[in-house]
């Protein structure tokens, strides 16, 4: 199946490397992402090159203001996890992204993804771009850094279509994901993204009431609350 979906890809790699498709992205996710979340990196290294494919499309395409929002948040975490993926294969076997130091610079801090012939860290594409430009919390459940304790790595791409009830199903799968927030009536120990993007969460409401957006387990109001250990262990199949 494998073979077959490698062989399909660079058939199409003709019309394709020139074109914004996330098409090349999106088969890429479907074949080594499980729906869980969990990556096949092995897999994934072996076959770099259909990875490169779209980092190609990626350094080609020149984002415009003439763009939807919905395309340009798509476009730019489907960027941040394809990069991702690739800093972490290219350094595997990896226990951990946070392993990862290069120069004394970590992993976020990286200057290495190439879109449209510039050069971005991973950083700059989620606080400088996706986070100052896109007033969306969701965002932290649809960029992914490929550890355990982070939300389920979307095995697909993010479009201007989708965008929305994927980031609302990414959400509502990981607050009510019970090895990563423990909710109840009067106590929710949620996980640490809550307290690390806080104004985000609660730039219109309180952390209580965005989590009992999603939750369905509903909590009061003045539930007490705190914050669990962070695992970064690789998301590793």
């Amino acid at each position: 199946m494998k073979k077959l979906f490698i062989t399909l890809l660079f058939s199409a790699l003709a019309y394709s490397a020139q074109s914004q498709s996330n098409e090349v992205f999106d088969a890429l996710l479907k074949t080594y992402v499980t729906s869980d979340g969990m990556l096949d990196y092995k897999g994934l290294r072996k076959n770099k090159a259909v990875l490169d494919i779209y980092l190609n499309q990626l350094e080609a395409t020149i984002p415009t203001k003439k763009w939807s929002s919905k395309k340009a948040k798509a476009f730019w975490m489907n960027a941040y996890n394809a990069y991702t993926i690739k800093l972490i294969i290219d350094s595997y076997p990896l226990k951990k992204l946070t392993d990862i130091k290069i120069k004394g610079r970590n992993a976020w801090k990286l200057p290495f993804a190439k879109v449209g012939k510039k050069t971005y860290s991973l950083d700059y594409i989620e606080h400088k771009i996706l986070r100052r430009w896109h007033d969306d919390a969701r965002i932290h459940v649809g960029v992914n850094a490929g550890s355990v304790s982070g939300p389920k790595f979307p095995n697909y791409a993010f479009t201007a279509k989708n965008i929305d009830q994927k980031l609302e199903s990414l959400m509502s799968d990981f607050i009510n994901d019970a090895s990563k927030n423990k909710i109840s009536l009067t106590e929710i120990q949620v996980s640490k993204i809550f307290e690390w993007y806080q104004e985000d969460f609660t730039s219109n409401t309180t952390l209580v009431d965005y989590i009992n957006k999603y939750s369905k387990t509903k909590v009061n109001d003045n539930a007490k609350v705190s914050y669990l250990e962070y695992d970064w262990s690789l998301n590793d199949k």
